[in-house]
């Protein structure tokens, strides 16, 4: 309870102080980080991942979702006029996960259909795992980012507690403010760097699965279009 009551007057001597004092002292973000101590060195870390990530993969994931609306077609065309090298071309020319997953399709052409499908189903694996990589690291940050802003909460506060049994019954402002501010200071980093974290691993798993779809609906029309000679 002791402790409890320095803490109380602690506080209240500081909103007295800043009441008083007419100027607003202002710190600097990287002064702030700089107070938040040594847990901010792996929430700056998971910052650095988290938005490395989600740029990359952006960009990677925005490309290999642009498609030629008649790509198909042509190789539609191409495979009912016999002209299979003419399909394989343009697939190898086309630069997609769909086109890709063709080709594929396309060199097996002459072997049951189970086979066929199968390979497409591989190699659309294959390309699914690509847009993928790195999405697991940027859902672990989100998570630990705040456990770490936590751990900095605790490792603050136990700072300043300790402080203020050392200081005795003469406990000043400047004993409480470092523990303090690495209490606070981790915490809100911790979240922002979790809640930017979150919300790009959903906006890049949306962006994926958008791709996965345009993917089975090529690799179902193709599959049709090689039953087709057979009706």
């Amino acid at each position: 309870m002791g402790l409890l009551v320095q803490a109380q007057s602690a506080a209240d001597t500081l909103m007295q102080a800043a009441g008083d004092t007419g100027e607003e002292e202002t710190l600097s973000l990287f002064e702030l980080a700089l107070k938040g101590g040594p847990v901010m060195i792996p929430v700056v870390l998971c910052s650095v991942i988290a938005v490395y990530i989600i740029v990359e993969r952006y960009l990677s994931i925005k490309k290999s979702s642009k498609d030629d609306p008649n790509f198909m077609n042509n190789i539609r065309d191409f495979i009912s006029n016999g002209n299979i090298e003419a399909a394989k071309a343009l697939c190898r020319n086309t630069v997609s996960p769909i086109s890709r997953m063709i080709e594929k399709g396309v060199t097996r052409i002459g072997k049951p259909l189970g086979d066929i499908e199968k390979a497409i189903e591989n190699v659309g694996n294959i390309e699914v795992v690509k847009m993928e990589r790195g999405l697991s690291l940027l859902a672990t940050v989100a998570s630990a980012a705040p456990m770490l802003g936590f751990l900095g909460t605790v490792s603050g506060m136990i700072r300043a507690f300790y402080n203020m049994s050392k200081a005795g019954e003469q406990v000043e402002l400047s004993v409480l403010s470092g523990g303090m501010y690495e209490a606070m200071v981790t915490t809100v980093a911790g979240l922002i760097v979790g809640i930017f974290a979150q919300v790009g691993y959903n906006l890049l798993s949306d962006m994926v699965q958008k791709v996965v779809y345009k993917m089975e609906n090529s690799s179902i029309e193709f599959l049709d279009l090689l039953h087709e000679p057979a009706k």
